[in-house]
């Protein structure tokens, strides 16, 4: 009667190495049968798999199972523990406890409260073994017929598990033999010693004729035992679903060596029947193909009771130029089968190998859904994975481990060729081509102006104005001239009771709002998609937004319809729809792509509008964000994003989108990012290997894409300081700890973080400087298990000191968030905070270099006496406007000083929060400085564009005049990031007439960037800089009329 035990896997193990991991295995015993499984590195919720039989002689026995962490230089430490009473497993109906997680328990007493995690186990009675398992053992060398099947022979009794992983095993194995058989004669250990052939030796004694009959009788037994289970086992499929229905491990981590990993156009399950199916001839094509002979597939048969789906191959491979043919035995076993994805583990052993009962070479192959192809077909992803599992040390290890390398390359090199043979591989680089397929198919929907025109005005308050119009037309054609009486005179008739007084106000509001729907509708069709049909620029993350259509929109208007337009924006780049009328199922079909950057995206921020007018205060009908760190990008193909909001709730409202986010770099968009942050940080980035980069991704559930830049050991300040890891990447940074079982994990987007700041070394931070992060109000309330404090205005604070190496922390830390959190003004604040620090110290080179730059000075503008710092090899000035006004100079530079005027003036240009410093003299005598920022209203620009602007004034060399320089910076509308913009405002004095001045102003644009729209952009800054500055100036003359003399209106 044998006792079996599954150790299957264990989860919530606590950390008990520095470096917040465990390196578990599981250590079983049964009076003095003891073994022990293999070691999972570096990992809380390790996963075996793994078969062990006792040999059971009396029930009072106790099974103890216990859990440890391997140590290499001390002893190892105790985990948990549970004990099992052997009479309990016997005393169950079906003698099982079945498959059950059951909780681990301290060693003493007094840990009771100590979290020690979970296992989870299949522990049953086996009363007989069936002919595959009688192979098995025999296969593997140390197994042998049990005592339960031949009973006549002691010698063929073996205690040993059904699956060996562990070094101890074999060892532990054979001293229990010995204790178990001390009734060995004396003259079979001598012919064993003497005699090469002892075992022969043994059995060709007098107990001879005593195996024959139970032989017998054991194949008879065998022979039923498989017909039962072979009519037992039921179809492939059927045994398929049996296992869907059970618990199974949320997910199957690849082994270390990934030999194959390739995405096929064929289903997942469709894929799984076809390698593995026993109609399948694919194994057998394999075998012919790789010279393999003698081949020999057993059926899938559920086994300890259901919980496990197993089958052996075996088969003689063909001798290789190192290796002689070998048999070779294969235990294929289900570990996850729920009818998406599968999961096979392969243990091949080869004991005529040299050294073969030393090492089992094991095999996962993994079948998960692929992203579904253009066509609507299901695609599947294969990954092969293989290590080496050494049940003894040997010194031929790295031998070894080097030929399974090569024997293995060469196997599944032939593996995924006839596999391409039989089943269409897709690449991903097709992938990509037909994603292009996808976005031309789509059709924008087009109208005529006067269908939209129709369908838009058939309303309630155009037609009705209409006849009322139409009616008092026909009343004037019969009505007679009235007598002029009260203030009346010819040309004006003004209504005679309050009657006519309302009539009149309903026919001027009814007219208002028609022309207001007329206004509407014009601004309307002038508004298109800001870039349908225009390509992206650049080479890196490439964001191709496809909007298809809406659905439920919420109806604003009084017709019961809206007028929507879309908004995404994405690292501060704005993408504006075209407008539907009088819609609530609008369907769009425009295609809008984001210009390459060099690191992915985090957020794309998704908002419905209604239009209103380009005047009136938009009315938002819903909004959504993508995060693409919390997204599969696969999953984003084509996805409804349910939209957040009062109006968007009520009406269940959603977007049909398309988003696709490409590398157009490839592997070296990696290796330019780490370069560049390496001149931010002034040290070198070690690349991460895929392995760590791995690991970073699980450990925090982000997307393969994102990889790790560096991490450093920190402590996370709250009421307590808790020691961790602080991890950071292109576009986040994470904090993870496990302390004594306690584990703290969370991660913040870079631009959810508002400012970053250091704090001097205090005694609470034990002598080591503080950065504090502070995030933006409602951001990051995912992680606030983290932050230390919270503001009234909901901003979460985090603490970390303590760094091994503060200043590379702080540098990267900083560089990071730099490159992706900051606007443009906090940018320009910065540089220029770090720029005055450098400045005192190069203030004494610049003054010697003064001399030497006398000649390159020369070639400005204007000489060194009028300050100016714009060279003319930088940009090619060209006067965009040139007048006499009426106006003195020094009432033309109060537009200038900063005061009620400068913003009166900027207002009516449609300059909105209008903000700037005082004037400040810069390092040159007479020549002072100053800076502007503004937002254009939608009238000027419709993406209400942000502005920072430098100003330097300076005298003309004449002392006649004044010369204003600007250099302009726009944020936020297209290509804004592609050039600069130079103004130069020179005003001089009238000889002739002192209340006039003559203004010339030029204009330069520095490209930064190449674009083809150059032409284009050119002229429409040059014809709305034409038009701002004729508002100002006119503007201007009538300030100054009216203040000259207050009856002038």
């Amino acid at each position: 009667m044998k006792l079996l035990v599954r150790v299957i896997e264990a989860r919530n193990i606590p950390a008990m190495d520095p470096n917040g991991f465990s390196d578990p295995y599981v250590k079983l015993s049964l009076g003095k049968q003891k073994f022990r499984s293999k070691v999972v590195k570096k990992c809380l919720n390790p996963s075996w798999c793994e078969e062990f039989a006792f040999k059971v002689d009396d029930l009072k026995e106790e099974l103890i199972i216990s859990v440890l962490d391997e140590d290499k230089y001390f002893n190892d430490d105790f985990v948990g523990q549970i004990k099992f009473p052997v009479s309990q497993v016997f005393e169950t109906n079906d003698k099982s406890l079945g498959t059950a997680w059951y909780t681990l328990h301290p060693k003493h007493k007094k840990g009771k409260t100590k979290d020690c995690g979970q296992i989870l186990l299949t522990i049953c009675f086996s009363q007989g073994n069936t002919l595959a398992d009688l192979q098995s053992l025999g296969d593997h060398g140390s197994k042998k017929l049990s005592s339960d099947v031949v009973t006549e022979s002691p010698l063929l009794s073996s205690n040993a598990p059904l699956r060996s992983s562990s070094p101890l095993r074999s060892e532990e194995a054979a001293s229990s033999k010995e204790e178990k058989h001390p009734a060995q004669t004396f003259a079979g250990r001598l012919a064993q010693i003497f005699n090469k052939n002892g075992d022969a030796v043994s059995t060709t004694n007098a107990k001879a004729p005593d195996l024959t009959v139970p032989t017998e009788t054991a194949s008879t037994a065998i022979s039923e035992n498989a017909q039962e289970e072979q009519s037992t086992s039921g179809n492939f499929q059927e045994l398929l679903k049996s296992m869907e229905a059970r618990e199974q491990p949320s997910e199957v981590s690849n082994l270390p060596g990934v030999v194959v990993d390739q995405l096929y156009a064929i289903a997942p399950h469709e894929l799984n029947s076809f390698l593995f199916s026993p109609d399948s001839t694919f194994f057998k094509s394999l075998a012919d193909a790789q010279g393999s002979t003698d081949v020999r597939v057993g059926p899938w048969k559920l086994e300890n009771g259901g919980e496990s789906l197993k089958r052996v191959v075996t088969f003689i491979k063909a001798a290789s130029r190192l290796v002689r043919a070998l048999k070779t035995t294969e235990d294929q076993t289900y570990i996850k089968a729920d009818g998406k994805s599968f999961a096979v583990l392969v243990i091949v052993s080869t004991p005529d190998a040299p050294y073969g009962s030393t090492f089992r070479t094991e095999l996962l192959y993994s079948i998960t859904p692929g992203p579904e192809l253009p066509s609507g077909e299901q695609s599947s992803r294969l990954v092969v994975s293989w290590r080496m599992n050494f049940l003894q040390s040997t010194m031929m290890k790295g031998m070894i481990e080097n030929g399974a390398r090569q024997g293995i390359k060469e196997s599944f090199d032939q593996y995924a060729n006839l596999l391409s043979q039989n089943i269409k591989p897709v690449d991903a680089k097709d992938i990509g081509s037909e994603k292009e397929q996808i976005l031309a198919s789509l059709e924008v929907e087009h109208q005529s102006d006067w269908k939209l025109a129709v369908l838009y005005f058939a309303n309630f308050t155009v037609v009705s104005t209409f006849f009322i119009g139409l009616y008092v037309f026909v009343h004037v054609l019969l009505a007679m001239p009235s007598t002029i009486q009260g203030l009346e005179f010819v040309g004006l008739d003004l209504p005679d009771s309050i009657g006519e007084v309302i009539v009149c106000g309903v026919l001027v509001l009814q007219g208002k709002r028609v022309l207001e729907l007329i206004s509407r509708f014009m601004r309307a069709r002038v508004q298109k998609g800001s870039d349908h049909g225009i390509k992206a620029q650049g080479n890196g993350w490439l964001l191709t937004v496809a909007l298809i259509e809406g659905n439920n929109l919420a109806a604003v208007d009084s017709s019961g319809y809206s007028d929507p337009y879309v908004v995404f924006t994405c690292n501060g780049k704005s993408r504006t729809s075209s407008i539907k009328f009088q819609k609530s199922n609008p369907k769009w079909n425009e295609i809008f792509e984001f210009d390459a950057v060099d690191d992915p995206p985090s957020v794309l921020d998704v908002e419905v509008f209604d239009f209103d007018g380009p005047f009136s205060e938009v009315t938002s009908l819903g909004h959504a964000e993508i995060n693409f760190i919390k997204s599969n990008i696969s999953d984003l193909s084509d996805v409804w994003i349910p939209l957040q909001g009062k109006l968007a709730q009520a009406c269940q409202s959603k977007l049909h989108l398309r988003v696709f986010l490409n590398n157009t770099k490839g592997k070296n968009v990696v290796k330019d990012y780490l370069s560049k942050m390496e001149k931010e940080v002034g040290k070198k980035i070690k690349l991460r290997s895929p392995q760590t980069n791995s690991a970073f991704q699980k450990l925090f559930g982000l997307p393969p894409e994102e990889f790790l830049i560096n991490d450093f050991a920190c402590h996370l300040k709250r009421k307590m300081p808790l020691q961790g890891r602080l991890f950071l990447s292109a576009r986040i940074i994470g904090f993870h700890s496990d302390l004594f079982g306690h584990k703290t994990k969370f991660f913040l987007l870079w631009e959810d973080i508002e400012d970053i700041q250091v704090e001097s070394p205090t005694l609470a931070s034990m002598g080591s400087p503080n950065i504090i992060m502070t995030l933006k109000p409602g951001r990051g309330f995912d992680a606030r298990h983290g932050a230390k404090t919270q503001d009234k205005e909901g901003r979460l604070k985090f603490h970390f000191h303590s760094f091994v190496s503060f200043n590379v922390a702080n540098r990267t830390i900083m560089a990071l968030w730099k490159a992706r959190a900051l606007s443009p003004e906090q940018k320009v604040r910065i540089v220029e905070e770090e720029s005055e620090a450098k400045n005192i110290q190069m203030a004494e080179e610049d003054s010697m270099a003064e001399a030497a730059d006398d000649d390159s000075e020369g070639k400005s503008i204007h000489s060194e006496e009028s300050g100016s710092f714009m060279g003319v090899d930088d940009i090619n000035m060209s006067i965009v406007y040139s007048s006499v006004l009426s106006v003195p100079t020094e009432f033309f530079m109060e537009v200038f000083g900063g005061g009620e005027l400068d913003r009166k003036v900027m207002e009516r240009v449609g300059c909105l929060n209008y903000s700037y410093s005082p004037w400040e003299e810069s390092e040159k005598p007479d020549v002072y400085q100053r800076q502007l920022y503004y937002k254009f209203d939608k009238c000027i620009s419709r993406y209400r564009g942000e502005v920072t602007s430098t100003q330097q004034r300076s005298r003309l060399s004449d002392k006649n005049g004044w010369l204003i320089e600007e250099v302009m910076t726009l944020h936020g509308i297209p290509l804004g990031d592609f050039f600069n913009l130079r103004l130069a405002y020179q005003v001089e004095n009238v000889p002739s007439k002192s209340t006039r001045c003559n203004v010339q102003v030029q204009l330069g644009i520095a490209w930064l960037k190449y674009s083809r729209h150059q032409k284009r952009i050119t002229k429409n800054i040059v014809s709305n800089l034409q038009e701002r500055l004729l508002v100002m100036c006119s503007g201007l003359e009538k300030e100054y009329l009216s203040k000259s003399d207050p009856l002038v209106i």
